[in-house]
């Protein structure tokens, strides 16, 4: 049975796998497996016993690496800066639990976000170490987001996702068009593109797919609602932008907008409105709806 470990100022522990390999210290491994934290930082987090094994004996920086390993560690973030939005949660039960996430707010622990993600907001508040997000939304996208409170039936839910039988509705604000036709379905093949954080349509064996329908025409701009069928990073946004109708505020697509700070007044008007599905458990098919609307 894996070691469940406490969270140290309202953040969990990450975890990370350490396969075979020629690193001599654990500290070689961190350091090339995250190139992005520097090794005075790994040093700092073993001094402090934030870098564990799962046993709960602490790695210090001269402990000797050790194949098939997993390690736990602890997030450091400075000056983070606080999220002036706040996440509701719509329902929760034994096993599940159901939030509306804002704009701008992170899902997980990822750069410079720590302590203002939802994940550990959620496991902060509600005292549930083992709140584990089922799916994910971008940064920059309100909306549902599903988790899961009790590992035992965890797996229950992720399948539901696996096999793609959630059925997901999102709400765009993009430019209205009077040469396509609504609705239609597009369908191609995403990858990463350049730089890194783009996703771009190549040719290729299609990967994604998503039905757009239009919800109201308001004359500039169009309340457009999306059903994406596959889950591929940024795909609703790619496929908006693929139409020649970006969706408003996206500050990737279709050009990448090199901005130096949030501009929280203008968020990206996309919305993850409600998702459905038969409950794993009860056997019935429960919906959830969003508080929140782009118009």
């Amino acid at each position: 049975m894996r070691k469940t470990f406490p969270l140290k100022d309202g953040v969990p522990a990450s975890k990370v796998w350490a396969p075979a390999g020629e690193w001599e210290t654990f500290l070689d491994f961190l350091c090339e497996r995250f190139k992005d934290v520097e090794k005075t930082d790994w040093i700092s987090r073993m001094e402090q016993q934030m870098v564990l094994k799962e046993s709960g004996e602490s790695i210090f920086s001269d402990s000797k690496f050790e194949a098939d390993t997993r390690i736990y560690y602890y997030r450091v973030v400075d000056d983070e800066t606080p999220l002036p939005f706040f996440e509701k949660i719509l329902y929760q039960d034994e096993h599940l639990l159901v939030a509306d996430k804002p704009h701008f707010m992170q899902i997980i622990p990822r750069g410079r976000y720590l302590h203002h993600t939802l994940m550990v907001r959620l496991q902060n508040q509600l005292d549930l170490p083992e709140l584990s997000p089922l799916h994910r939304l971008d940064r920059e996208t309100a909306g549902i987001v599903l988790f899961s409170k009790n590992p035992k039936t965890r797996s229950l839910y992720q399948d539901l996702f696996a096999k793609r039988t959630m059925q997901k509705v999102y709400h765009a604000l993009a430019p209205s068009s009077d040469t396509i036709s609504f609705p239609r379905t597009v369908i191609s093949r995403i990858e990463r593109g350049e730089p890194f954080i783009k996703m771009k349509e190549v040719d290729g064996e299609a990967n994604s797919e998503t039905h757009i329908e239009l919800l109201k025409d308001m004359g500039k701009n169009s309340l457009y609602g999306l059903k994406p069928i596959t889950g591929k990073t940024h795909q609703l946004r790619v496929h908006m932008a693929s139409l020649g109708l970006p969706i408003k505020n996206d500050p990737l697509y279709p050009e990448l907008l090199n901005k130096n700070q949030l501009d929280y007044s203008n968020p990206l008007k996309l919305l993850a409105k409600s998702i459905s599905f038969k409950c794993p458990i009860e056997h019935q098919i429960v919906k959830f709806n969003s508080e929140q609307d782009l118009i």
